[in-house]
């Protein structure tokens, strides 16, 4: 059955419509932090539909939530007033920390980046861009092309002039023997250097913690020293939390929370998570940057009425149940039980991330070369150990990205790092 729908999947969809695992895994249903496949083999999900399926699989409060809107009314448009998504970005205007903030819903977060930049653009009267380095902020024609990852970048071409900065992963390049403070340094030393030689960009656009780049991060208070230069010439801040948000590094609620002696970035991106696998992105930004479009615009399908009602309920949940907090404390607890295990595996380079959001770097024996195979081979142990983990890196995805649905429980944190421990150690066998 399962090798049937490969055949047909290839037969009509695109060959760079990447699939995980040599034999690929059609998933048919889940509940809480656990999925099935096509056969009934039970997985324990440490990926979440790629850090999308937030609090958990089946969550009855946000399906009880859809059933009953979409008993309702499932769409209207943003052309006719909208209960739910009033509501919703209330609340979100609320958390965001933005003064005076304006919140406008798109489908995902590749379009709450494309309608960022589409804000700082024409409010800044440039079609300059700052980013980082190994950086990932979509799959349109403006996002790849403010996207500092080869690999997730498929044409050099854009509207936009892009230059890129120093400062998103921490242990390579040219500043990575530095300590934290000469690193700040140096990452600050070399944008004031860049902003020297071009005219003033439009924003800077950067991802607290890298997600695609393999969740990488700079020490904290970078982008509150780089924002210091920024505002100096009026440059805007963008802070992509479409993978940081909602508490999942569990110290902050946002990432950008980590750099925060310089208060909220000027616009906010979202996604992912807040829906629970339902389609949901947005932007926030202050009324004055939000408003500065002189045309009309619409969105079709951002904020409709099911969606919003499952952000809703998914949101209130999160909240009541204190996710960030069980991401701060259960999180804390797997990534050191991954560091006991990685002492023990020549393979890995790193362990790294905070919270719910963890990244296990591997390279060859010995050396700082990446090692995109071996990644590639732990995929597949766990798996067949009972675990779906996802992969990522700047360097030929060579990184392990562990990021699991917020109310993981101890057991199953604990379950999920035998599972890895084994994996990791299959690669010297």
């Amino acid at each position: 059955m399962t090798e049937d729908l490969l055949g047909r999947h290839r037969d009509v969809l695109p060959d760079w419509l990447a699939l995980y695992y040599q034999d690929p895994l059609e998933i048919t249903h889940g509940e809480g932090r656990y999925v099935w496949d096509a056969h009934g083999t039970k997985y324990l999900d440490f990926f979440g539909g790629i850090l999308t399926t937030m609090t958990a699989h089946a969550l009855p409060e946000v399906t009880k939530a859809v059933t009953e809107q979409a008993g309702r009314i499932i769409h209207s448009s943003t052309l006719y007033l909208n209960r739910p998504m009033v509501e919703l970005a209330e609340r979100v205007a609320q958390l965001s920390g933005i003064p005076d903030a304006r919140v406008f819903f798109t489908t995902s977060g590749t379009e709450a980046n494309d309608t960022a930049l589409l804000l700082a653009t024409t409010y800044r009267r440039s079609n300059t861009v700052l980013a980082m380095r190994n950086s990932y902020h979509g799959r349109s024609f403006s996002s790849v092309g403010i996207t500092g990852n080869r690999g997730w970048s498929p044409t050099s071409l854009s509207p936009l002039q892009t230059m890129y900065v120093h400062g998103g992963v921490r242990n390579r390049g040219p500043f990575a023997a530095m300590d934290d403070d000469g690193f700040v340094r140096a990452c600050v030393d070399d944008l004031t250097d860049l902003l020297g030689h071009t005219r003033p960009p439009a924003a800077l656009i950067a991802e607290p913690i890298q997600g695609v780049g393999g969740f990488t991060s700079p020490p904290d208070g970078l982008y509150a020293a780089f924002r210091e230069v920024l505002s100096e010439r009026g440059i805007l801040w963008i802070a992509d939390e479409v993978q940081t948000g909602w508490g999942r590094t569990g110290d902050h609620f946002w990432g950008w929370q980590a750099h925060d002696r310089n208060g909220p970035p000027d616009i906010l991106t979202f996604a992912k998570g807040i829906g629970n696998g339902m389609s949901i992105g947005g932007v926030v930004a202050r009324a004055d940057i939000m408003n500065c479009l002189d045309s009309n615009s619409i969105s079709t399908f951002g904020g409709t009425q099911v969606t919003m009602a499952a952000g809703l309920a998914n949101l209130t949940y999160l909240l009541e149940h204190d996710l960030q907090g069980n991401a701060r404390r259960v999180g804390g607890l797997l990534i050191e039980r991954l560091r006991a295990v990685a002492a023990r595996v020549p393979h890995v380079r790193e362990v790294r991330g905070r919270g719910l959001m963890i990244g296990v770097e591997l390279t060859t024996p010995g050396t700082d070369r990446a090692d995109p195979d071996a990644a590639s081979a732990v995929l597949e142990a766990a798996r067949a150990g009972g675990l779906l983990i996802g992969k990522g890196g700047g360097h030929n995805t060579s990184a392990l990205r562990i990021a699991p649905p917020l109310s993981l429980t101890v057991a199953e944190a604990e379950e999920g790092a035998a599972i890895l421990d084994h994996a990791l150690r299959s690669l010297d066998q």
